[in-house]
């Protein structure tokens, strides 16, 4: 890519981090440093409003960026996350929503603590929710690492992609400690708009190339692929004997169950008013998130058969960069305007969906700390709401750093295989006492 191009691709990125601190600036100045004010935004959010906020929280860098990329690398198989993802919330919207708004204050263990010892459980649901959420962070900054490494190229780009990994962390603290829920959730709600229109957008592109024929799509992806029909048929990533069909339904299960455990998803149920708004903002949330995951299908192979499996291998051997290629391969090709300014706005978007994820996951693992572990490891026990939000956000350094620590040693991992391994965790120690 031409210096021209990495510099509007720059100046796009710029604009998304001047945007994301503006609104941080704005939510932070309306702040009353309130514990419900910073963990749940006064709770006044609309169902509508709250909707578009899950979705923005959920549809994270693995949605966008690996799991594309892994249904251009292997086909049908690579479409088990879409399908887990989207059939979770099924879950949510029926077990998971009005429970923990009508039993929790701030987090999962204000509703187990209810029936159980609260120390102790708090203590267990507070070190579980930092496990996941420090996972799940890890996945969206290897993801902003491979964006920023496409985008730069050459020998610079491993140390660039490093760097980003410090200054995602870096901005997720700040949205955090000076913006609280009210800004987390704003950011998310514009996110949202963004991805869904970006994606909405490049799927329509990729239809119109095939001029409108799915089946034409499929039938190239498979010729290009190398693997022919097999690829559009189970087995191509989980074949085999018998542990890959176990890797296989185990993997089903934990991204089926792991949404109901995730802490930045059930913290949101308590952004508003009553139980039947937390359930109204699940379904907006819903049609939202499935429009969506039925586009990363379209985006998936439509990379691969425009792009190819071995070129975006050779980009990234996670496939972590199958979206962004294939934007710049429908604006025209690597060497043309069309082919950058597309690519741009799309590495942009990306970039928008990490920093919103981000900042919901630092929110939710710093209330953990800060409401479960702290109020439960202190001599004292509780010590007051204006302190504990303190405890809250200096907790946000703390989990920012580890973070930063081993995404730098992630980068060569596919975003949405660490987002599986965050649901795993997820589903084994959280929902199941949901």
């Amino acid at each position: 890519m031409s210096g021209s191009h990495q510099t509007l691709t720059l100046l796009l990125f710029s604009a998304v981090v001047a945007v994301t601190l503006a609104i941080t600036s704005w939510a932070g100045r309306r702040r009353h440093g309130t514990a419900e004010e910073f963990y749940a935004g006064g709770r006044l959010f609309s169902p509508m409003e709250n909707g578009f906020a899950i979705a923005g929280d959920y549809m994270s860098a693995a949605s966008f960026l690996g799991i594309s990329g892994l249904i251009a690398l292997f086909g049908y198989d690579g479409m088990l996350y879409s399908v887990g993802f989207l059939v979770a919330w099924l879950v949510v919207l029926l077990l998971v929503a009005e429970l923990v708004r009508n039993c929790g204050r701030f987090t999962l263990a204000d509703v187990v603590a209810a029936r159980m010892r609260e120390r102790p459980v708090r203590i267990a649901a507070g070190f579980s929710s930092v496990t996941v959420s420090v996972l799940y962070l890890v996945a969206q900054m290897v993801g902003a690492g491979s964006l920023v490494a496409l985008l730069l190229g050459g020998g610079t780009s491993s140390v660039a992609s490093s760097w980003t990994v410090v200054g995602v962390g870096a901005l997720m603290v700040v949205y955090v400690s000076c913006g609280g829920m009210r800004a987390t959730t704003w950011i998310q709600i514009v996110k949202a708009v963004l991805l869904m229109g970006g994606a909405l957008a490049l799927t329509a592109l990729v239809l119109v190339r095939f001029g409108g024929d799915p089946g034409a799509m499929l039938s190239s992806a498979a010729e290009r692929s190398g693997h022919g029909r097999d690829f559009l048929a189970p087995g191509l990533r989980y074949g085999g004997d018998w542990t890959h069909r176990l890797d296989f339904m185990s993997l089903g299960l934990a991204l089926v169950l792991g949404t109901a455990g995730l802490p930045h998803i059930l913290s949101r149920f308590y952004t508003v008013p009553t139980a039947r708004a937390a359930r109204r903002s699940v379904v907006w949330s819903v049609g939202l998130i499935g429009g969506f995951y039925l586009m990363t299908i379209v985006l998936g192979f439509g990379a691969a058969a425009l792009v190819g499996p071995d070129a975006v291998r050779m980009s990234n051997a996670a496939g972590n960069t199958a979206v962004p290629l294939l934007a710049m391969e429908l604006g025209g090709g690597a060497g043309s305007s069309g082919g950058a300014a597309l690519f741009a706005l799309v590495a942009a978007v990306a970039f928008a969906t990490i920093l919103a994820v981000v900042a919901g996951i630092t929110l939710a693992s710093s209330a953990s700390v800060a409401h479960d572990l702290y109020a439960s490891l202190s001599k004292r026990g509780r010590r007051g709401a204006y302190r504990e939000v303190g405890v809250a956000r200096v907790a946000s350094v703390g989990i920012g750093a580890v973070a930063i620590g081993l995404g730098l040693l992630a980068q060569e991992l596919n975003v949405a295989f660490l987002v599986g391994l965050a649901f795993a965790v997820a589903a084994s120690a959280k929902a199941s006492p949901t």
